[in-house]
């Protein structure tokens, strides 16, 4: 019976999750790259970037010449104003075309913080999409550590069946030689149906833990994959963890939703220069060409114009220099001013209310990992204490000194302390690499 209990407590303590086969295993960093790769919520994201990227463009352009062209066709009937200037009863067809150009040389700097404005606004948008990556690559790591648990849990099932059908073969021998009754066997029989619908319900939740993940990965349902198992760190008395003030001090630089947020401060501080450029004159030139043919157009002798000599004749351009001055337009300036300076406010306490939120989230995980941490120690203790106490029991309950009611519930409070121990080991591994993400280490298994 001694072999039996070294078998028992060597399954339960070997660690590792369940090895499933699968002629498809992907690790952790394989999940993470099919997500980015996959995710809609990333796709949008980078949607959105790409449309920021087209604004930046857009406002860089503002600054060059413009240059449009019009052609007009007239058909005029009765009296028509005619080559030489004057009017006759003529019905006569006309082209008209043109070229013109306008370039702003000065408005108050409006173009040039319209362009910074929209880089910091693209720089903030692709702070957003490492944002959501990040999130989501949290949320994998969690369903990843979430398989492993639950292949664990299984694990233990499995050993608990196997040393309890190993128990009702002795007990029966014992009940067939007349040593034991036969209530007893029994008793460990039924024992051994409730520890069956354990394992049930462990292998119903390595399944879901598995659906989870696929659905969060958004993998179509003709495909699968198995998780490839690997090495996790050791949870030891003496570990210590980093400060939650140093993770908080360090993150502030490093997150991209600080970034973000300090990012639009910075945005709108550009959008309250250019509220306050229109207030100043502004410069531009502008240039066009004008041409005129007309197929009733004859000279002083009764001859037709022909094309080329029209269009040598007709040809007129200019260019020139126009400087606008605001005066009084509603005091749409001065409320655009007043709206941007609440816009900058209005990032500012954004930006220290993402600041409270990433504290907070900091100091959480920090206090669920320490916990997890003492609950992880304590726990191994009272697994310590009862492998002992378990290895009695089962001395006594072979000579008969106590019931198999008895044996089973020692053997129970052994299995839950395992199980146990394991749920504050993966959550104390998972809070710590919470930790490591918002200390800007990547996380890895």
């Amino acid at each position: 019976m001694k072999n039996l209990l070294t078998l028992f407590l060597g399954i339960l303590l070997s660690g590792g999750a369940l090895n499933l086969q699968a002629q498809n295993e992907w690790d952790l960093q394989t999940c993470f790259d099919y997500a980015i790769q996959n995710n809609l919520q990333v796709k949008r994201q980078e949607i959105n970037t790409r449309y920021n990227e087209t604004l930046v463009k857009q406002a860089k352009d503002d600054k060059l010449p413009n240059l449009n062209g019009q052609v007009s066709n007239d058909f005029s009937f009765g009296r028509s104003l005619t080559y030489d200037n004057t009017y006759d009863n003529i019905n006569s067809a006309s082209v008209a075309g043109g070229l013109n150009t306008s370039m702003t040389l000065f408005n108050g700097m409006t173009l040039s913080n319209t362009v910074k404005m929209r880089e910091l606004d693209l720089q903030a948008t692709l702070a957003d999409l490492q944002k959501t990556k990040d999130d989501i690559m949290l949320a994998i790591a969690a369903e990843y550590l979430e398989i492993l648990f639950a292949q664990e849990v299984q694990l233990v099932a499995e050993a608990t069946i196997e040393v309890t059908k190993q128990q009702i073969n002795r007990t029966r021998q014992l009940v067939d030689a007349g040593s034991e009754a036969r209530g007893a066997l029994l008793e460990i029989e039924a024992q051994l149906a409730r520890e069956e619908l354990d394992l049930v319900n462990a292998q119903n939740r390595v399944q879901l833990a598995y659906l989870n993940l696929y659905q969060f990965l958004e993998l179509p349902m003709a495909e699968s994959f198995k998780i490839k198992e690997p090495v996790l760190p050791e949870v030891q008395a003496n570990l210590t963890m980093i400060n939650a003030y140093d993770v908080f001090s360090n993150a502030i630089n490093v997150r991209p939703e600080i970034k973000a947020a300090q990012l639009r401060v910075e945005s709108a501080m550009k959008q309250l220069e250019i509220a306050k450029g229109y207030r100043y004159p502004s410069l531009s030139f502008g240039a066009n060409y004008y041409n005129q043919y007309n197929n009733q157009y004859k000279d002083f002798e009764g001859n037709r114009i022909d094309l080329g000599e029209q269009l040598k004749n007709n040809s007129r351009s200019s260019l020139g220099l126009t400087l606008s001055i605001p005066i009084f337009n509603r005091f749409q300036v001065k409320n655009n001013i007043s709206n941007s300076e609440l816009q900058i406010a209005d990032y500012e306490y954004q930006l220290q209310q993402n600041r409270n939120v990433l504290r907070r989230d900091i100091e959480q995980v920090y206090t669920n990992a320490l916990a997890a941490f003492n609950r992880y120690i304590s726990t191994d203790k009272a697994v310590a204490s009862m492998k002992e106490a378990f290895r009695y029991t089962e001395e006594k309950f072979n000579v008969g000194m106590i019931n198999s009611v008895e044996y089973n519930q020692s053997k129970t409070n052994l299995t839950n302390a395992q199980s146990d121990l394991i749920q504050a080991k993966y959550e104390y591994i998972f809070r710590t690499k919470i930790l490591d993400f918002y200390n800007g280490v990547a996380i890895t298994l």
